[in-house]
């Protein structure tokens, strides 16, 4: 696809000159955070907000059903986005769309050495597929990491490596991933969980030692404070 023209009719070229102009009145220090967070600072922020969660998740008490099914489903959310990105490779080689400073004069680069493809931009498919598939397994956490994803893609435009219809893209491709295979992954992976469950050895990753306990000793969250509060009110 040839470069987009450089008229003050299209939306998109405006959009990128609008939001990447940010970065040319901004102090040289925030260019420079926001190079790091937009390359790789809400990549791992995605990925230790999934980690949080599962070590959450396999703390809970509950049976080996409801927990190889909630871990199944934060284990998608990592495996959503690699395909998503795998899915991206034809259609970059497809499109191929120049990066935006390739066609646009005067736009502040602030990462350099990117000569593959601009549509769609891998950073937003990457960082939506997971927070998709993170809403599906628990929408808390899964709306903080929609809120990283977009945070993501005007970092990829403040840059100036890609085109807003780029971010986008990947928001749609990697939504549409995470979202259309989920109920295919989650039949895969459950039974794969629920033998790793069985394991003496890594069945910590899908329960911790203290919700087993828990389990085995019939105990329910709240019961105990419940029976103490009454026989306050019976001794009141």
């Amino acid at each position: 696809m040839a470069g987009l023209a450089d008229s003050g009719s299209n939306p998109d070229v405006d959009l990128l000159y609008d939001i990447n102009g940010l970065a040319k009145d901004a102090p040289h220090w925030l260019d420079r955070v926001v190079e790091f967070v937009g390359e790789y600072g809400l990549l791992l922020a995605m990925i230790l907000l999934i980690v949080w969660c599962w070590w959450g998740v396999r703390r809970r008490s509950g049976g080996a059903e409801e927990a190889a099914s909630s871990v199944a489903a934060l284990a998608w959310a990592p495996l959503a986005a690699g395909i998503a990105v795998l899915v991206n490779v034809p259609i970059r080689g497809f499109v191929e769309r120049p990066r935006p400073f390739r066609d646009h004069q005067g736009l502040e680069v602030l990462v350099s050495g990117k000569t593959d493809y601009s549509f769609v931009s891998d950073h937003a498919t990457l960082t939506m597929a997971m927070a998709v598939g993170l809403f599906v397994a628990n929408r808390k956490f899964g709306l903080v990491g929609v809120g990283i994803a977009l945070v993501e893609g005007f970092c990829r435009v403040y840059m100036g490596v890609h085109y807003p219809t780029d971010v986008v893209g990947g928001f749609a491709l990697g939504t549409a991933v995470a979202l259309l295979l989920s109920p295919v992954a989650s039949m895969l992976l459950t039974p794969v969980l629920k033998a790793v469950d069985r394991s003496p050895r890594v069945g910590w990753v899908v329960r911790s030692r203290a919700a087993r306990v828990a389990e085995r000793d019939g105990f329910v969250p709240g019961a105990r404070a419940d029976l103490a509060a009454e026989e306050r009110d019976l001794a009141a």
